[in-house]
Formats: structure tokens, C-alpha cells, sequence
């Protein structure tokens, strides 16, 4: 058994959708009081309504994570309301198409900002109630594009993930005189509300990638997260978890055929 998390206070940024606030309705069932950020106040209120009741305290803070006076103001905001921070778990993150040939100065610095810069401005305001938390835990959530596969679109996407990776790498090393862990978490193919518009036949081609035989859900990301911000998992720090359900494993897709082909022993 793990050591209960009931009462710490978590703080999920992006949380109103998607990713983010599947991972705060992890954190919320295990007791945990959590604080969501994001830009949208009508969304975020709605992840409130939805979340609310389902275990520990849940509610919400309008602050753009690319803008380190209003991750400051998210910090207090938790700190206010819970009396601390021992969990970051930094998820905002957006993830526009543009090729090469069109992306525009604004568009890189756009992506760069929110995925890349937001993730260092969360932490940076997080880090004294981190450090007074005696325990704390960061969970980045990056992406298996760009720190494994490509797609193309997503060129300064996939950027933005693997510098993520760079960043947790020396921070972890950085924080452990502070007694905080940093880690994180690659998604793979989730299933989320963002996907619903993209027709039968695109889920059908992205399913048949994954040898799981199914897309990932939001859950899938906070169980992974919930489990990287215990106290069981002190000892890991500057690592990155895949949770893809196999995506990246096979070389080709003759390899998934082959998979499906064998036949099964019990």
C-alpha cells in the first residue's frame, strides 16, 4: 500500500481540460486538495462543478502559465487556500499545426512560451512552498513527439517536449538538496474531448497504431503522475515515464501486423 496523499495540496496547471484535469480527478479521489489553473475561467469553473465531490477540495484560479506574475499569483493562490504546496504537476501545454515552410516567428514563440517557458515559470513560483513542503513533487507532463516520434505540423512541438526533458534532467539535480523530486510523464495517444472532432476514421487509424489495442485516457496520465508524487517514489527524480500502451515499440507497422497474426497461448 501506498502512503495516503489524502489532504496534500496539489496544484494542476492546464487543469480545466483534457490531460490535466483527468490528472486532478486522480489526485481529488485520493484525498488530495487540488488547485486548478488555466485561462479559461468559464472551463475552468465547469471542471470545478465536475470534480467537486469527488474526494478532497477542488477549485480553481484563472492564470496564463506563460507569464511568471500570474504562476506567481497561482502559487499564492494555493498556498492561501491549502496552506502549502507538495505537488506541481505542470500540464498546461498547447499544440497548434504549422509546417515549416509557414511557421511564422510568432507561432515558435507562441508554442515556446506556453509548453516550454510555462513549465519553468510553474516551477519557479512553486519552489519556496515546494521546498517548506519537506516532500515535494513535481510531474512534468511532456510527450512521446518530440523526445521519441515526430509528426509532421508539430515540428516546434515536439521542440518544446523535448526541452522539457532537458530541463528536468539538471533541475532534478538542482532541487534534491531541497528534498524535491521532478519527473515526467510522456503521453502517448489519449483520448480526450479535443479528439471528438476528428472523425471515426482518424481514432480508428490512431487505435490501430497502439498495440494495447486502445487509446490511453486521462487517468492513464494521473495514475502515472499520482504515483510519481508519492512518497514510495522518493527515489525517483530526473526520469521520464511513457504511458503510450506500447505506441512507440513496434519498428513497423509489419511488426503490429505480425503481433495480431500469432497466434495466442494460455
Amino acid at each position: 500500500m501506498f502512503t495516503s496523499i489524502t489532504g496534500r495540496s496539489v496544484v494542476v496547471t492546464g487543469g480545466s481540460k483534457g490531460i490535466g484535469r483527468g490528472i486532478a480527478r486522480v489526485f481529488a479521489a485520493a484525498g488530495a486538495d487540488v488547485l486548478l489553473s488555466g485561462r479559461d475561467e468559464a472551463a475552468l469553473a465547469a471542471a470545478v462543478d465536475e470534480l467537486t465531490g469527488v474526494g478532497g477540495r477542488v477549485s480553481a484560479v484563472v492564470a496564463d502559465t506563460s507569464d511568471r506574475e500570474q504562476c506567481d499569483l497561482m502559487a499564492r493562490t494555493a498556498v492561501e487556500r491549502h496552506g502549502g504546496i507538495d505537488v506541481l504537476c505542470a500540464n498546461a501545454g498547447i499544440f497548434p499545426s504549422a509546417r515549416l515552410e509557414d511557421m511564422t516567428p510568432a507561432d515558435l514563440e507562441t508554442v515556446l512560451a506556453t509548453n516550454f517557458k510555462g513549465t519553468v515559470f510553474a516551477v519557479q513560483a512553486c519552489l519556496p512552498a515546494l521546498t517548506e513542503s519537506g516532500r515535494g513533487r513535481i510531474v512534468i507532463t511532456s510527450s512521446i513527439t518530440g523526445p521519441i516520434t515526430g509528426y509532421p505540423g508539430w515540428s516546434h512541438y515536439g521542440a518544446s517536449k523535448a526541452a522539457q526533458l532537458g530541463f528536468v534532467r539538471t533541475a532534478a539535480m538542482e532541487l534534491a538538496p531541497r528534498r524535491i523530486t521532478i519527473n515526467a510523464v510522456l503521453p502517448g495517444n489519449i483520448f480526450t474531448e479535443g479528439l471528438d472532432g476528428l472523425g471515426p476514421d482518424y481514432l480508428e487509424q490512431m487505435t490501430a497504431s497502439i498495440p494495447q489495442g486502445r487509446l490511453g485516457s486521462p487517468a492513464d496520465i494521473g495514475n502515472a503522475a499520482l504515483f510519481l508524487a508519492t512518497d514510495e517514489a522518493g527515489y525517483i527524480s530526473g526520469q521520464s515515464l511513457v504511458v503510450d500502451g506500447g505506441q512507440v515499440l513496434p519498428e513497423s507497422s509489419m511488426a503490429l501486423q505480425e503481433m495480431i497474426t500469432q497466434p495466442t497461448t494460455g
